[in-house]
């Protein structure tokens, strides 16, 4: 790592964002994210959720850079994950020394994080378009490196989707309005994705809270799968990408080891497919991460979905005096 003493430009001051900073950072994020992939790729909600995020504190954890004129010009954030081993960053900013700036402040967030809960070492992971060249030479300068790529796949609706049949001796349980059904399904979540690049469990009332609070989220879309009584499968869904691109979003897929390659996951895709084409969705949308343990990239590919961007996942380990 080069080393560096980056400062804010002159007349750049900085302070605690809050909720009303919702419509600033949107603007903020739209401009960037147009300039390196040519669309907006972010909503006000998604912004407004951020800000209030359970567990993240804004006044220790982000960090918005203002002109003189108060117009936001940068704005970072690290958002600890499980006991602080995981600490998640994001900064944006198109003036390279605010970048940088903002690059730096989060890093030392994520030091006292690890560091408060007596950790050897912390985790921070950040995820950035492949496209944007500038912020990924800033995290290889401090000594990142990218560890997974994540496609956005995308199947469009163009008619009618026929509704699958589920696979024989299945169950499906639409919907978790209760503590019971919500339990069940954070536990198979836990199971299906541990091992994968930046998961890292939240305990149980957070994640409650968190799904609770999205904008772009209700109890309905979450649907698990019973075999002999045992959940075995979950899929939460989303409206994270009604307002932009009228498509639904699949959040989260999950089958559990034993159960895999018995098509319960592609039961679940095509199930979301044929409820968003009646719900008048031009497509459905997801995430993968071509890391996965399972095969999951092929599996969205045999079932129509095509890449549509190309994200990377990005660490640096960081040895903390404890």
């Amino acid at each position: 790592m080069r080393s560096v003493n980056v400062v804010l430009p002159d007349g750049y001051g900085v302070r605690t964002p809050e909720p009303s900073d919702a419509v600033g950072i949107f603007g903020l994020m739209a401009a960037y994210n147009t300039a390196v992939v040519g669309f907006a790729d972010c909503t006000l909600d998604e912004i407004a959720d951020g800000l209030v995020e359970p567990g993240f504190d804004p006044s220790t954890d982000g960090f918005l850079v203002v002109a003189a004129d108060g117009r936001p010009v940068g704005y970072g954030m690290a958002l600890a994950k499980g006991d602080h081993e995981v600490v998640g960053i994001e900064v944006t900013s198109a003036e390279p020394e605010v970048a940088a700036w903002l690059l730096d402040q989060t890093l030392l967030r994520a030091r006292q994080m690890g560091r408060a809960r007596g950790h050897a070492e912390v985790a921070v992971d950040a995820w950035v378009y492949r496209a944007d060249e500038s912020f990924r030479a800033l995290l290889a300068d401090r000594d990142f490196t990218a560890s997974t790529t994540y496609h956005r796949m995308r199947i469009d609706h163009t008619g009618p989707v026929a509704t699958p049949d589920p696979p024989a001796g299945v169950v499906v349980r639409r919907g978790a309005f209760d503590d019971a059904t919500r339990w069940t399904a954070h536990e198979v979540i836990i199971d299906s994705f541990r091992g994968q690049f930046g998961f890292v469990p939240r305990p149980h009332d957070e994640w409650v809270e968190a799904l609770g609070a999205s904008s772009t989220f209700d109890w309905s879309q979450l649907t698990v799968l019973k075999v002999d009584g045992q959940a075995v499968a979950v899929r939460s869904c989303n409206d994270e990408f009604v307002e932009a691109e009228n498509c639904g979003s699949v959040g989260m897929l999950g089958v559990v080891e034993g159960f895999r390659g018995r098509g319960l996951a592609k039961f679940l895709l095509r199930d979301s497919f044929a409820a968003d084409a009646v719900a008048g969705r031009a497509g459905t949308i997801l995430h993968v991460d071509t890391n996965n343990p399972t095969p999951a990239l092929g599996l969205y590919l045999s079932v129509g979905m095509t890449p549509t961007m190309i994200f990377e996942g990005w660490r640096r380990v960081i040895p903390l005096d404890t």
